[in-house]
Parts: C-alpha cells; sequence; structure tokens
C-alpha cells in the first residue's frame, strides 16, 4: 500500500494543475495497473496482521497487530466505498479514450481521502513494527 504516499505526495498535487484529459487518461491507467496488482499484496499485509496478533506471546506485540489489523481495515473500508468507485471510472474512460465531464470533481473526491488512507498506512506500520520489536 505504499503507493498511497506517493499518491498523497506527488500524484493528487500534480493532477490539480493537469488538464482534465491529462488526469482521466493517466490516472485512469495508474489505477488500472494498481487495482490489478496490489490487491495481492493488500491481502497478504492484512492476514498478516491477524496471524501475528493471533500467535503473539506478548501484550505490546499483540497490542500492535491488532491496532495494525484494524488501520489496515479502516484503510480498506475507505478504499472500498470511496477510491475504488472512481478508479473504475477513470480506468473505464482511460480505456475508452474518454474523459468523464466530472473529471475534476472525481478527483477532489479521491483526493479527499488520500491523506486518511496514507495516515492509516502509517498507522499499521507502526503496529507491525512494534511486533518485530516485541517477538
Amino acid at each position: 500500500m505504499a503507493p498511497t504516499f506517493f499518491s498523497a505526495l506527488v500524484l493528487r498535487p500534480a493532477a490539480v494543475d493537469a488538464a482534465d484529459a491529462s488526469v482521466a487518461d493517466l490516472l485512469g491507467r495508474v489505477h488500472e495497473y494498481g487495482d490489478r496488482r496490489l490487491p495481492v499484496p493488500g491481502a497478504v499485509s492484512v492476514i498478516a496482521a491477524a496471524l501475528a496478533t493471533m500467535t503473539s506471546d506478548n501484550n505490546p506485540a499483540r497490542i500492535g497487530g491488532a491496532t495494525a489489523l484494524a488501520a489496515l481495515l479502516a484503510w480498506l473500508a475507505i478504499y472500498v466505498r470511496v477510491s475504488a468507485p472512481i478508479n473504475k471510472q477513470l480506468r473505464t474512460a482511460a480505456a475508452n479514450h474518454t474523459v468523464p465531464p466530472d473529471t475534476r470533481a472525481l478527483q477532489q473526491r479521491w483526493d479527499s481521502v488520500i491523506w486518511a488512507r496514507a495516515a492509516l498506512q502509517t498507522v499499521a506500520l507502526t503496529g507491525l513494527l512494534t511486533i518485530v520489536l516485541n517477538r
């Protein structure tokens, strides 16, 4: 899920100044690849956090695992509810070489949750590091 930070720090501000056609095409293609390639690492991270929580033999590691798992599930909920539908619209537009009339609104809605997703990634990483440091 590291692409979330890249998106927050680089893609989001770049898209603000780009033409709608550029946003629809490039970000549609980015989401095409990301949505295809990132579910496996995302699922692995959720499973790993759950397993680490269940198998840790001390409280700090269990708490770290539970915190990571909660953050990853919250990240996933935001992604499924907000980001994924927008990604799908932009992927479709890019594939059809069209520009949605609401491209700017779609991008603003997507942008509205990217920092929350990045913060949740930070919490998850901190929780996972807690597990490693307390084993």
